[in-house]
């Protein structure tokens, strides 16, 4: 589908402020951002047809950075579909509620709190959940709680989605949730491995 009639000029100016916010981000919490490149189209694409996102009704996104990657899942959205952004660094937080489309909703707080949010926004169990934020730079036992919490909110069928430069989210959630199915996008600096689990 295509963005809301009128918000492509005003997502261009976004884009801009959203790369310069992007990079100061990354220079305050380096532990925060999975890289200091923003994410490449085949990345994107590759993301919203591995989470299957064209067919979700309510999608939620953790680590959205400044939005290149929720632009790409609001296009491939149906009109008629959610998506909830969970970012935890205020810059990108601003950003991103400066978006004009109104299916998107943008909290600022910790993934580890889904389902706390959820609640709080009084949404059902999302389809899908897409994580871009960096396992391999938090505490063992936070990303144990962020992949646990993501997948206990799914809706049955649901899946969740980790797309990481390194495999520790695929270590983790081995030993939570079994084994991932696992694509790689090699058009990507750096290239990008992306794991589902889906809850059946």
């Amino acid at each position: 589908m295509t963005a809301p009639a009128g918000s492509s000029a005003k997502h261009q100016k976004l884009k801009g402020r959203g790369n310069f916010a992007f990079l100061r981000g990354f220079l305050r919490h380096p532990e925060q951002v999975a890289s200091v490149v923003p994410s490449s189209r085949f990345l994107e694409r590759r993301l919203v047809r591995f989470a299957e996102i064209g067919a979700a009704d309510f999608i939620v996104e953790l680590g959205p950075g400044t939005g290149g990657t929720t632009q790409a899942i609001l296009d491939a959205m149906r009109p008629t579909a959610r998506l909830l952004a969970i970012e935890l660094t205020p810059e990108f937080v601003e950003v991103l509620r400066r978006h004009p489309d109104p299916r998107l909703t943008v909290h600022l707080g910790s993934a580890a709190d889904i389902r706390s949010i959820l609640a709080e926004h009084e949404s059902a169990a999302p389809d899908v959940v897409v994580s871009g934020i960096p396992f391999s730079t938090m505490p063992r036992e936070l990303g144990r709680r962020v992949i646990s919490e993501s997948y206990d909110s799914l809706s049955a069928g649901g899946c969740f989605v980790a797309y990481q430069v390194r495999d520790r989210v695929a270590v983790l959630g081995r030993q939570l949730l079994g084994e991932p199915e696992v694509e790689t996008e090699l058009l990507n600096v750096p290239p990008m491995r992306f794991y589902r689990w889906r809850r059946h």
